[in-house]
């Protein structure tokens, strides 16, 4: 397998630059479209680690993991690929210590 190393600061710094230089752009869409690309995109890998390690059982960790598009459709990958998704407590996504502390107990 490929290396999975990826980083989302090209997208964010691509959607900053779009947003400064169209002041008018609607920033709702504009959201919205970042969202479902950065989904996308950790579907997409988290699709091929399960593939290629025969996991069964993954864990959604860290600030991201309180959003719910994001929670959503790995709930959808959860079913449409039988494995199970740990997700910490909402409460636990907001603070660093107590999201790390929480991702070693999943």
């Amino acid at each position: 397998m490929d290396n999975l190393d990826f980083s989302f600061s090209g997208i964010k710094t691509a959607v900053i630059n779009l947003n400064h230089k169209n002041p008018d752009i609607n920033k709702a869409d504009l959201c919205l479209s970042f969202e479902k690309a950065v989904t996308e995109m950790l579907i997409y890998n988290v699709k091929r680690v399960l593939e290629d390690k025969n996991l069964k059982e993954i864990a959604l960790a860290g600030g991201v993991s309180r959003n719910s598009y994001i929670r959503n459709k790995f709930d959808e990958l959860s079913k449409e690929e039988n494995i199970k998704v740990y997700y910490p407590e909402g409460i636990l996504c907001t603070d660093n210590a107590a999201m790390i502390a929480s991702s070693r107990i999943l």
